[in-house]
């Protein structure tokens, strides 16, 4: 009768021992534990950050932290020593030397603040976009390291900009997730907008075709070289159209298209007229591209005139038209059926036009 209570009883004093057995080996299987790498985010270093299972002394301060972004490293026998003058002891070390402790940071580099300058500067006070705005600080700027709370972006708060100097001063905040006050950071510098030019990498003579090798691209203050630049592309195969010294910025009233006709030049002097069309040699006293006039002396006649310049050795001479005057009784064909006239090529006749 009383075996069925007895066996139930019996069964549950081994369960509470059972319980207590596995609390005890757990107790034993996790004491306080040296870290080996420590990470911290704050400027204090706790025990709970150097010590696993360090229980109610977790939050006790004992060191100072490293810098900033930097990493430094704790003498396990000192860590013990500290340890003990806060009753903490009988810490597993794991035959550990030392601790490696690093101070989380945001790093916020030299690149992404020129950009957020820029940004809060684009198409401010006559600037143009943010992509062509030099920015030069008054100091270095490296690196800024910030606690890693301060997650926040970098929200301009002030702004002052003279485009007298094109000097800029410039404020921003950087939020913080803990809900502590923003961090604010100052910046001054000059902000200078710039575009690409068209740079000679040599000097070159009046008269002189530029090839690839010439012309090189680089960013230039707007300011500086006005709005006549003449592109990269565009320069290319022109000719100079005075001296120019190397790195200087090319505009377009500084080349012209090259010469089809170059001064003392032996050239083919076209005569050119309603149903006419004569040849002849003849030598260019003049240099000129396509459309210009020049003067050409006939090498048969010895006689100057001046044509206008058709291609490469090329000078046409188109004598203006004169008014046909018509008697009364004149009577015309109809033009379908005037004869056609023949298309001379006659090298040994000069012009009548001379």
């Amino acid at each position: 009768m009383f075996a069925r209570p007895l066996l139930l009883a019996a069964l549950l004093l081994a369960a509470s021992v059972s319980n207590a057995t596995a609390q005890s080996r757990s107790d034993v299987i996790a004491p306080p534990t040296l870290r080996a790498n420590v990470t911290v985010t704050s400027d204090i270093v706790r025990i709970g950050d150097l010590v696993d299972n360090a229980g109610s002394f977790g939050a006790t301060p004992i060191y100072r932290a490293p810098d900033l972004g930097t990493t430094g490293t704790l003498p396990v026998a000192q860590v013990l020593a500290t340890l003990r003058t806060h009753q903490v002891i009988g810490v597993d070390t794991r035959d550990l030397k030392e601790i490696s402790v690093t101070r989380a940071a945001r790093a916020i580099d030299r690149q992404e603040i020129e950009q957020a300058v820029a940004r809060t500067l684009e198409r401010r006070n006559g600037l143009g976009e943010a992509a062509n705005l030099t920015i030069n600080f008054d100091r270095d700027v490296g690196d800024v390291r910030l606690e890693a709370t301060n997650s926040g972006n970098l929200q301009p708060v002030a702004l002052r900009y003279d485009p007298r100097n094109s000097r800029f001063d410039i404020t921003f905040e950087i939020a913080n997730e803990t809900g502590a006050a923003p961090t604010r950071l100052r910046f001054t510098g000059t902000a200078i907008e710039t575009v690409e030019a068209a740079v000679l990498a040599r000097s070159v003579e009046r008269g002189e075709t530029l090839k690839h090798s010439d012309v090189l691209v680089e960013r230039r203050p707007k300011a500086e070289v006005g709005n006549d630049l003449a592109l990269r592309d565009n320069a290319v195969g022109m000719q100079a159209r005075r001296q120019l010294r190397a790195g200087q910025a090319l505009k377009t009233a500084d080349l012209a298209r090259p010469d089809l006709v170059t001064r003392d030049q032996n050239v083919t002097l076209i005569y050119q007229a309603a149903g006419l069309y004569l040849t002849i040699r003849g030598k260019a006293l003049d240099g000129g591209t396509e459309g210009d006039v020049v003067s050409v002396m006939n090498l048969q006649s010895k006689r100057t005139v001046s044509g206008t310049v058709t291609g490469r050795g090329q000078v046409t001479i188109t004598p203006p038209r004169a008014a046909t005057v018509l008697e009364p009784s004149a009577s015309l064909a109809p033009a379908e059926q005037a004869s056609p006239v023949a298309v001379a090529n006659v090298s040994s006749v000069a012009p009548k036009a001379e």
